[in-house]
């Protein structure tokens, strides 16, 4: 027998997700953007969320100490954003194009997905603004510990320049996204370890030598 004081019909808004229809979809207005958090060590499937237990949440400051940036933006006017074309100028984005990853859509899918996820770095920012989907990028914390971050419909997110960091999809198996840049693409990965490259060590002089050191359960 339900409760007395149970409220029938529940009802709610809901997200932008695509994901499958039969989902709850809740919308949650107080939820951070991005959500991100401390993962756990397991090697189950890399798309699954990998949180610790309890959940151990790392907040957009935190983030911000670690050299990374974010914007909300509205994904469905992304052609004409005032918004977005501002932060282009402001930051010399010059060069963008669309990605869509998916096993259907992505050619090569199995052998860039696994390269995707090897740890590496850049020598240039990476840009990435989710049009639709979702997906996540690891990034090492001060510590060598991985945050995963959700990226989702909306988040425009900037990985600086020598930060160790991977990508994954989760488990819809699907994002498309606008890839940023400044001047002509470069989109080779420089994988782990390299320590001694030189954008690295102005990577870990720049926000690894002034993050706090943050405690994992």
């Amino acid at each position: 027998m339900a409760a007395a004081n149970a409220v029938r019909p529940e009802a709610w808004y809901m997200d932008d997700s695509d994901a499958d229809q039969r989902l709850l979809h809740k919308l949650e207005p107080n939820q951070p953007r991005p959500e991100a958090w401390y993962m756990d060590d397991s090697d189950a499937d890399q798309r699954w969320s990998h949180k610790l237990e309890p959940n151990q949440p790392v907040s957009r400051e935190q983030l911000a100490e670690l050299g990374v940036v974010h914007w909300v933006l509205d994904a469905d006017k992304y052609e004409t954003d005032p918004e977005l074309q501002q932060i282009r100028k402001d930051r010399n984005y010059s060069y963008q194009d669309l990605i869509t990853v998916s096993p259907d859509k992505l050619p090569n899918y199995e052998v860039k997905i696994k390269s995707f996820f090897e740890e590496h770095i850049h020598t240039d920012e990476e840009i990435r603004y989710c049009l639709d989907g979702s997906g996540y990028f690891d990034v090492r914390d001060a510590n060598d510990k991985w945050i995963r971050i959700l990226v989702r419909k909306g988040d425009m997110i900037v990985l600086p320049a020598g930060m160790y960091h991977r990508f994954t999809l989760d488990e819809n198996n699907y994002i498309k996204a606008l890839r940023l840049f400044v001047g002509e693409p470069v989109w080779t990965p420089i994988n782990r370890p390299v320590d001694d490259h030189p954008i690295r060590k102005s990577y870990v002089d720049a926000f690894v030598h002034k993050a706090p050191a943050v405690s994992v359960n």
